[in-house]
């Protein structure tokens, strides 16, 4: 008996701590201006917003289950354990979904859907909170299962549509991509599911917070680490700040002119490529992005855009070509000079920030890592 109640205690300071991480966690990105993450990266407030949301609901949770810790009565403690559940039907679920969407930054997506979908279990909560019953649960657990693979099928769907996106107007995928965070969120996510509707033993309930730390912890990251991306991708606003006047002082009519051809219009485009973007090596710079690119041509993005299509290649990978040959032509150079050079400091000086970016375009590009291409070329 005595064991059972030193068990009882420790877990219910155990259990306060989660809270209390929670809430400090939230606060931190509700009220403090700088990334102690990452200093160099500017996340993106709305989601900053919807993960402290996430969070303190993480925090209220673990609040309104905790009176269960002190009841004695079978009757209090079942109704209880209807309210929380209620409870997080109506915030922690429906949140954690929000979050999921918003790191997708290729468009803002309407949320109401997440309020209608919901709605039935919602509904089934509140008739066992009144009726004080489970016996709505196994359809609960059903219709939330149910749920979550229709949510997991749309955000695949999502996030190979994001990283198109990403690929049509970014260099650089460094703090960017979310494929990665989607699978370790929606894994937790559904073992959250399991847990609410399963049967809960003492050693279930200590993993349950173990996995609370690590969901608080890695959401502080993943939104901390995350760059803003927030830039007008629809064709009303594609103008970026170049008028008609200033585009006839760099291009032919021909382009801005809707009738044009297809084909005329990448014939004009790839000699001001070369001119703006090539011989300058504008390339080089780090996160530049489809819209700077346009923007120091002279057109508009979309034509930009239009020209990458025809040419059925993405924009990173003509940046990131143009970065490789540079790394090549490095390379060459250093060899023909006698200089002793390592892989990850010609890719750092042909523009990529990341080593494991770098890799992964060389091996795509040459079909070979870069250290076996540099020992092939040696031989």
């Amino acid at each position: 008996m005595y064991d059972q109640i030193r068990v009882d205690i420790l877990f219910i300071i155990f259990y306060a701590g989660v809270t209390f991480m929670a809430m400090m966690a939230s606060c931190y990105l509700l009220f403090r201006d700088g990334n102690a993450f990452a200093a160099d990266i500017t996340p993106p407030v709305r989601l900053r917003r919807w993960g402290a949301a996430f969070l303190a609901s993480i925090a209220m949770s673990h609040a309104w289950y905790m009176p269960i810790f002190f009841l004695t009565s079978s009757e209090d403690i079942r109704l209880c354990d209807l309210v929380g559940g209620l409870l997080d039907c109506m915030t922690f679920f429906p949140l954690a979904i929000i979050v999921l969407l918003t790191m997708l930054q290729d468009r803002k997506r309407p949320l109401w859907p997440v309020a209608a979908m919901m709605a039935p279990i919602v509904a089934a909560g509140v008739y066992g909170v009144v009726a004080r019953s489970y016996a709505l649960l196994p359809a609960m657990y059903l219709y939330f299962l149910l749920m979550c693979i229709g949510i997991i099928i749309y955000m695949v769907r999502a996030t190979r549509q994001y990283g198109r996106w990403l690929r049509d107007n970014y260099a650089d995928l460094e703090h960017k991509e979310v494929w990665q965070s989607f699978v370790v969120l929606a894994v937790i996510l559904l073992v959250f599911a399991l847990y609410m509707f399963t049967s809960k033993g003492t050693v279930y309930q200590y993993a349950m917070q173990v996995i609370h730390v690590i969901l608080i912890g890695y959401l502080l990251w993943r939104v901390e680490t995350l760059s803003d991306l927030s830039i007008p991708v629809n064709d009303a606003a594609e103008e970026m700040g170049t008028t008609e006047h200033e585009e006839d002082n760099v291009l032919s009519l021909s382009i801005r002119n809707r009738s044009a051809s297809p084909l005329g219009l990448s014939k004009n485009i790839g000699p001001l490529l070369k001119k703006y973007c090539e011989e300058p090596q504008l390339y080089l710079q780090y996160d530049i992005s489809v819209t700077q690119l346009a923007q120091q041509i002279g057109i508009n993005r979309s034509y930009l855009s239009k020209h990458f299509a025809l040419q059925g290649i993405s924009y990173n990978a003509y940046i990131n070509g143009l970065r490789i040959q540079h790394f090549v032509n490095l390379y060459h150079e250093s060899v023909a000079k006698h200089h002793l050079v390592t892989a990850q400091q010609l890719a750092h000086q042909s523009g990529f920030r990341s080593y494991s970016t770098f890799s992964a375009a060389f091996k795509q590009s040459m079909g070979m890592t870069a250290t076996e291409w540099m020992r092939v070329s040696e031989s």
